[in-house]
């Protein structure tokens, strides 16, 4: 587990009207994800010529931008999802810190903005939740997320890189990402929409893939169903990911397969993690491309026992359903403890410091 002092320095404003212990208590007890956020925020300017500047901690408030401000027009914006978990002890830790940073370093690259170095990044998250501890949960399972995200400011409504970006971190205290997900969730395996294509911004962490989701996600729901799979869009054949989650697959032989990133998946922090602790359990791991036509044969002969999500808010998320227009699959599951609930275990074990944490992945903060 690794420990450090904050990377750079941020100066702390702090807010004269932070939310009072027994309402923040209130506020904490069943928060909606992502709807509840804590007293302040990170905030470190960038201006072409200048670099980045400004590194500081101040009150949660709207931002002031102008109408012309690029992010609202041409969408040159990136964002990162990361938790800090709060340990028996009291102490309190973050998760793989520099791989977020690493992935919104490439991110930022892919969509002409500047990069962020790691300590710049480390640094304002360590400040954010040092300045925010208490809003960090005891509840088993709770946690307190955090949302870097970097935008183009400037003024112009030509279509070339901004030159004034900020970068933003946002906390707020979160319990579950989905209901039902320790049952299974129900997932609609869209054909007529993409999430992204070769060459495009598919594993770059950026809005517009996400915003692009939101149509079949909306399918999916009038189906009954919590998430969609998206298929590669130039055969309409391969698994790739869900809107906001990866795929992993388990074998009734106990090997695990995934689809391999191929520049159309984002490379999931959750995803990496869990396929590490997959081989260190000793289990075969194949990244591939898997058609979805092996997946539907595979549950209808039970060589398929079970297919899961992973991701930063989801966690690991069994999944119970496959639906589409010409198929309603049910996973039957294995019969005894599921890989996926090992992987949970395993994972979470590391993170609320139940376990050894034998890859350093524990950043602590406070």
């Amino acid at each position: 587990m690794e420990t450090s002092a904050p990377l750079a320095s941020f100066t702390v404003i702090p807010n004269r009207r932070a939310v009072a212990d027994e309402d923040r208590a209130a506020l904490m007890e069943a928060p909606v994800f992502g709807k509840v956020f804590t007293d302040h925020m990170a905030r470190v300017s960038w201006r072409d010529g200048e670099g980045w500047r400004d590194r500081r901690i101040v009150p949660l408030a709207p931002l002031a931008l102008h109408p012309g401000a690029a992010v609202l027009h041409y969408a040159q914006q990136v964002f990162e999802g990361l938790k800090a978990y709060r340990h028996e002890d009291g102490s309190v830790w973050l998760f793989r810190p520099e791989a977020n940073a690493a992935r919104m370093a490439d991110s930022a690259r892919r969509m002409a903005l500047p990069e962020l170095d790691e300590g710049d990044f480390i640094a304002a998250l360590e400040s954010l939740v040092t300045a925010d501890q208490a809003w960090v949960p005891e509840e088993p399972g709770a946690s307190l997320y955090l949302r870097p995200v970097m935008i183009a400011t400037e003024a112009s409504l030509l279509v070339q890189p901004a030159n004034e970006v900020e970068f933003l971190v946002t906390a707020s205290p979160v319990g579950a990402y989905m209901s039902g997900g320790d049952a299974g969730v129900s997932i609609w395996v869209s054909r007529s929409y993409h999430r992204a294509i070769a060459g495009g911004t598919g594993e770059a962490k950026t809005a517009g893939n996400y915003a692009a989701s939101m149509a079949p996600q909306a399918e999916a729901k009038a189906h009954g169903c919590q998430q969609v799979l998206f298929l590669d869009a130039k055969k309409n054949k391969f698994i790739e990911e869900l809107g906001g989650m990866n795929v992993v697959v388990v074998r009734a032989d106990g090997s695990v397969v995934t689809p391999r990133l191929t520049g159309t998946i984002l490379p999931g922090v959750t995803r990496d993690s869990i396929l590490t602790l997959l081989r260190d359990s000793g289990r075969s791991v194949q990244e591939r491309d898997i058609p979805l036509a092996e997946i539907l044969a595979g549950v209808e002969s039970g060589e398929i026992v079970e297919v899961f999500a992973c991701g930063t808010a989801a966690v690991v998320t069994p999944i119970a359903r496959l639906v589409s227009d010409d198929f309603d699959l049910a996973v039957q599951g294995p019969e005894g403890e599921s890989v996926a609930a090992e992987m949970l275990a395993g994972l979470t074990d590391i993170q609320y410091g139940r376990a050894e944490d034998p890859h350093g992945w524990m950043h602590r903060v406070v």
